[in-house]
């Protein structure tokens, strides 16, 4: 995946130095914390449409139930970031690990998740 240039120069139009982009308010943390909830959710839609494929419980339908937030601590400094939860509270986070506060980058994570998705049928 390529981002039009367009796209970069809307991101950086205010960049006037390094903590513009690094900084407390900088970009890369705005982008860390939006991808990180992003890719948290995808997670939970993944758990609940793979709770949907087995046999009907006896219990309620599992569902979405709001968000819990999170301090996290990584080389763009710290972020408050939102985990979404479900009803039944099995849903297991593999970005941001249950008890996790530091996160490092996506790199090992991404090898991991596939490997974990692939192998256990989701």
């Amino acid at each position: 995946m390529t981002f039009r240039p367009e796209l970069i120069d809307e991101l950086l139009k205010e960049y006037r130095n390094p903590e513009d982009l690094m900084g407390e308010g900088g970009i890369f943390k705005q982008l860390t914390k939006a991808l990180i909830e992003r890719c948290l959710t995808a997670e939970l839609n993944t758990h609940l449409q793979q709770e949907q494929l087995e046999p009907v419980p006896a219990s309620p339908k599992n569902r979405r139930n709001g968000h819990s937030q999170k301090t996290i601590k990584g080389e763009f400094g710290e972020a408050e970031i939102a985990i979404p939860r479900d009803r039944h509270g099995e849903f297991e986070p593999i970005l941001i690990a249950k008890g996790q506060t530091r996160f490092n980058g996506f790199d090992d994570i991404a090898v991991f998740s596939s490997i974990k998705y692939n192998n256990s049928g989701r």
